[in-house]
């Protein structure tokens, strides 16, 4: 095993929907191809198996490329708490793990993000270019998580897409 360190992103977010759909918004394969990893004009593949031990993958194409995410479900308590493992195999074998919390709110919803990134070491890393690969990864995950709550934020409260189906 190469060595490696982990850090952890935290990221709350409210939503003027209730927990179970912004539960399913993370479970329905089409809510997932609108939002998650990135948008529905390039998210080619949203296809999952939502159950514990079940998995789910998106592949997007950007210039001519296909990305893939991958995962398999770990815990599922609907709608207040989601936990999966997040991977990105054309970049790293390492495995993230992405925990979901969401608590009912008067006026909707709070989601608690929680993502344990693992930032594998580099031959011959001082602790100073570890520091710096952490801070780099955390806030590169912390950039492109943002910005997809802000597209899945749009979804449920403006465009107000329901997906009430049980999966």
């Amino acid at each position: 095993m190469i060595n490696y360190s982990t850090t952890t992103l935290t990221m709350t977010r409210h939503f003027n929907v209730s927990a179970e759909h912004v539960f399913n918004a993370w479970l329905n394969p089409e809510m997932m191809k609108k939002w998650l990893f990135t948008l529905e004009a390039t998210n080619q593949k949203a296809t999952n198996d939502p159950r514990e031990g079940g998995t789910w993958e998106i592949i997007d194409r950007r210039e001519g490329k296909d990305y893939r995410a991958i995962g398999e479900y770990l815990e599922m308590n609907r709608p207040k708490k989601l936990v999966f493992t997040f991977k990105m195999p054309q970049f790293s074998d390492t495995v993230d793990q992405i925990t979901v919390e969401l608590e009912p709110l008067e006026d909707g919803c709070e989601m608690t993000f929680i993502q344990e990134i693992i930032v594998p070491h580099e031959e011959n890393w001082t602790d100073e270019d570890i520091e710096k690969a952490l801070i780099e990864f955390h806030n590169g995950s912390e950039h492109g998580w943002n910005l997809m709550f802000i597209g899945l934020k749009q979804l449920l409260e403006e465009g107000f897409i329901s997906f009430e189906k049980d999966l």
